[in-house]
């Protein structure tokens, strides 16, 4: 019986730079390939290449760092199957796990101890259209919605889904993050505060402490 692998782009320890255990020591596996082209991506070097590597493999790189949190991020995790039995390993280890996904695709089978991160794609992404709103469905208290925005229009669109999901009662947090570039994060911040939005405004730490550096 052939050993269960996937294909892997990076395996790093580093502080976790978003959602609500932003700066917690974290141990960051980055699944190789996506499906979307996000006009913004800063991880397209994830796209291509990476190398085979055994859940077995995979999970004692982990243990080598010794964190408590994990985070299974990519590219797009979900696009690989096998990433749910990786996802289900690491909760039975005993790891906080958390997955990054654009919400392209179906939450439905992962492990319901996992803090899911759905990125809710924007108009500006050019990928909006690949939005899977039935992932709302499978969304916990625990799972948190972000929305990286790139303009007002972006905003006020973001603004309506929260409104439209019913994601105040579907969550605890949501996070709107400045495009990198793109967004003065002073701005957004100000359109937050004048709507009394119920939102977090999340800014990319590691993008201050190692200036887009792959592999943190």
């Amino acid at each position: 019986m052939a050993l269960l692998s996937l294909r892997i782009t990076e395996i790093f320890y580093s502080l976790q730079g978003e959602t609500n255990t932003v700066g917690l020591p974290t141990a960051f596996i980055r699944l190789t390939g996506c499906p979307l082209r996000c006009q913004y991506c800063d991880t397209a070097y994830a796209f291509t290449g990476g190398t085979q590597m055994t859940l077995d493999d995979i999970m004692a790189k982990v243990k080598s760092f010794g964190a408590r949190y994990v985070t299974v991020t990519g590219g797009e995790p979900l696009a690989q199957p096998n990433v749910l039995p990786l996802l289900e390993q690491l909760c039975d280890s005993g790891y906080n796990v958390s997955l990054e996904t654009s919400g392209a695709l179906s939450l439905k089978e992962v492990d319901s101890r996992v803090v899911k991160i759905l990125d809710f794609k924007t108009p500006a992404s050019k990928e909006s259209h690949r939005n899977l709103y039935e992932n709302v469905d499978y969304l916990n208290k625990a799972d948190q919605v972000k929305f990286v925005i790139c303009d007002r229009g972006d905003y006020d669109w973001s603004r309506l889904k929260v409104d439209e999901l019913s994601l105040t009662d579907r969550v605890e947090e949501i996070l709107f993050s400045p495009s990198h570039d793109q967004i003065n994060a002073t701005k957004l911040a100000e359109w937050i505060l004048a709507d009394n939005l119920p939102v977090r405004l999340q800014l990319q730490l590691h993008k201050y402490l190692w200036q887009d550096a792959p592999g943190h």
